[in-house]
C-alpha cells in the first residue's frame, strides 16, 4: 500500500476553502511573543501535509520543535531567524525565504526587531502537534 493510498480521503472528494483566523485552533508552540494556530492539518481532513501560521512578534519565538518528518516554512513579512540546535546554526530569513528542515532537526523560529509571519508546517503532519486539540483529532 502507499502512502497515498494509506492516507485516502473518504469520497466524494472536494475542494475546501480554509480559515485563517481566530476559529483555527491555537499549536502550543510559542515562548514569547506571538501566536501560532493550525489551518491545514488532520483536524480539517488533511492527512497528507500540514499549513501553520506563525505570528511572531519582534524579538518572539517559538519553542525548540523537532519532527520526525521535514517541515518547510515560508517568511511571508518581516524578518526571523531559524536557529538549528543540534549544529548550532542560525540562518537568517527574510520576506519570500523558504527554509526546509531535516526530518529529526531541533529548530527554533525567532523573529528579528521587524517581527515575522511565517506559514508552513511538517509534511506529513506531526500528530504530536495536535493532541492538545479533542485528542488530536
Amino acid at each position: 500500500m502507499t502512502a497515498a493510498e494509506a492516507y485516502a480521503p473518504v469520497l466524494p472528494l472536494e475542494v475546501r476553502v480554509l480559515a485563517d483566523d481566530e476559529t483555527c485552533p491555537d499549536l502550543p508552540i510559542i515562548e514569547a511573543g506571538g501566536r501560532a494556530w493550525a489551518v491545514a492539518w488532520p483536524g480539517v481532513g488533511a492527512h497528507l501535509r500540514s499549513m501553520h501560521r506563525v505570528s511572531l512578534q519582534p524579538d518572539g519565538n517559538t519553542v525548540p520543535l523537532r519532527h520526525p518528518m521535514e517541515s518547510v516554512y515560508y517568511v511571508l513579512e518581516g524578518a526571523a531567524v531559524a536557529t538549528d540546535l543540534d549544529l548550532r546554526q542560525d540562518h537568517k530569513l527574510s520576506a519570500g525565504s523558504m527554509i526546509l528542515i531535516d526530518p529529526g532537526t531541533r529548530y527554533v523560529l525567532r523573529a528579528t526587531e521587524a517581527g515575522a509571519e511565517i506559514v508552513g508546517g511538517p509534511c506529513p503532519p506531526d500528530p504530536g502537534m495536535y493532541v492538545h486539540i479533542n485528542g488530536g483529532q
